[in-house]
């Protein structure tokens, strides 16, 4: 009668397994490697040194002592050292986003048969969505243009105001859209996403918008003269509550087959029954954030009764495949290669800068430079705190007045948040530079801006941050 002992003189580590093994062994009347050795686990697998793996910097080193570039670097070197990790690259607008070894803003991991959901974040398929809405004043018979353009872009904003939805939590009753039916009974379908909570956000964060980078932006097309409206965020707690279960998961089948592996880099592997669910998932929540964008452009169009001209989105905080079995994580970066791009029916790709700067529009295609992607913006110079005490010694009012002098700049909470004015991010005309230097997408438009909305500070008038 074979018992663990026989099992563990064998130098087989004990686990589970060992049940199986021993009865195989009492049923073979033999004990060897070779009765067990379809049932033996395999060895799990280990962090490497990432030092074979192709990382492409598209970023510029200012200096010896570039702190930016100098952690993007190490996060991104630290990534590859996940062995589902394949290849990377880092865009000019990136920066860090968490502890070393998180993928940064401006970063794309490929991975090999897996899905990492801490590597599209918890914002997942945060995205762009414009609506030209097909008005000119150069079709109009007026003596002052100039004037025109300026009512009909206040009038268009005022309106985007007052339909919007910033800050936490979701619309109240009587102030909601109604979800499409199909997407319901998909979320329904789904393992991850059937569940109360995310249900109830389905509906109620509809038309919402969230809050830091998150605008509504109301600007003219440089080609055309046309007045544009464009939006920025993602999928709200129903992605919020995705990512939840999709890192729960993650985390307890990573640990099954390796160790030593970063908590914020574990994955689901993706031809697992759950790394196909929540890829179904994904494309779901996909669908959902496009029609969050959409029913506040149609909103706003419907009480203006404008016949728009055209609409176009896409993300730049998800996960891409083309076919194959290498999933593209993307956080923060705009997806230029059109198997990524599902439903852009030719459009070009939308990458905001700041509050103040144009809206480019952008072409490209996939090379060994960009593996399809462009940056997704302009990225932070810096860490919020550190932007804060970079202007000390000016009041929240004075450095508004200034960054905003030529826009229309709102915070729809009524509270200034400079973490978001133009001096926290990066150049916008570096950013640009960097894009045509390192080869990236081309730039074939711009949305000039005449004014944005974001949340502003909305915790600052919150009942436990007063005395």
């Amino acid at each position: 009668m074979y018992t663990g002992k026989d099992i563990l003189a064998l130098g087989i580590e004990p686990g589970p397994h060992m049940k199986d093994m021993i009865d195989r062994c009492n049923e073979k009347g033999e004990c060897s490697l070779e009765v067990i050795m379809d049932i033996i686990p395999k060895p799990k697998l280990q962090l490497d040194n990432g030092a074979s793996k192709s990382l492409r910097i598209n970023l510029d080193c200012k200096s010896d002592d570039d702190e930016n570039f100098l952690n993007v670097t190490q996060t991104m070197q630290d990534v590859l050292c996940t062995p589902t990790i394949i290849q990377g690259v880092v865009m000019p607008d990136a920066c860090p986003a968490g502890p070393m070894g998180t993928i940064p803003v401006g970063g794309v991991a490929v991975a090999k048969s897996a899905i990492h959901p801490g590597m599209h974040s918890a914002d997942i398929c945060c995205s762009m969505m414009v609506t030209n809405t097909g008005i000119s004043v150069d079709n109009h018979a007026y003596i002052n243009k100039a004037i025109l353009e300026k009512e009909i872009l206040w009038g268009i904003l005022n309106s985007a105001e007052s339909l919007t939805h910033f800050g936490p939590g979701g619309r109240r009753n009587g102030k909601r859209f109604t979800l499409s039916p199909r997407i319901y009974n998909a979320m329904k379908d789904n393992y991850f996403l059937n569940n109360i909570k995310t249900l109830q956000m389905a509906h109620e964060h509809l038309g919402t918008q969230g809050d830091g980078n998150h605008f509504m932006y109301v600007g003219v097309l440089d080609s055309t003269g046309e007045i544009c409206i464009v939006t920025h965020h993602g999928s709200r707690g129903v992605g919020a509550q995705l990512y939840k279960s999709g890192m729960e998961t993650a985390s307890r089948m990573t640990r099954k087959i390796a160790n030593g592996i970063l908590k914020q880099n574990y994955w689901i592997p993706a031809d697992s029954d759950e790394g196909k669910e929540y890829w179904d998932a994904l494309q779901i929540v996909r669908k959902w954030t496009k029609a969050n964008h959409n029913v506040l452009h149609q909103s706003i169009c419907d009480r203006l009764e404008i016949k728009h001209k055209e609409r176009f989105w896409n993300e730049h905080n998800f996960v891409f495949n083309d076919g194959d079995d290498l999933y593209y994580h993307a956080k923060g970066a705009t997806p230029i290669h059109l198997p990524f791009l599902p439903d852009n029916e030719g459009h070009p790709q939308i990458v905001p800068l700041n509050m103040s700067q144009p809206i480019l529009l952008i072409r490209g295609e996939k090379d060994e430079f960009n593996l399809g992607f462009a940056p997704h913006g302009a990225g932070r110079e810096m860490s919020r705190t550190k932007h804060r005490k970079s202007m000390e010694g000016k009041s929240d009012e004075e450095i508004f007045r200034e960054e905003t002098k030529n826009i229309d700049a709102r915070f729809y909470s009524n509270n200034i948040d400079i973490t978001e004015l133009p001096s926290a991010y990066k150049c916008a005309d570096e950013v640009i530079r960097q894009i045509e230097y390192y080869r990236l997408a081309n730039v074939v438009d711009k949305i000039r801006p005449y004014g944005c909305i974001m949340a502003g500070d909305w915790e600052k008038d919150k009942p436990w941050r007063k005395k």
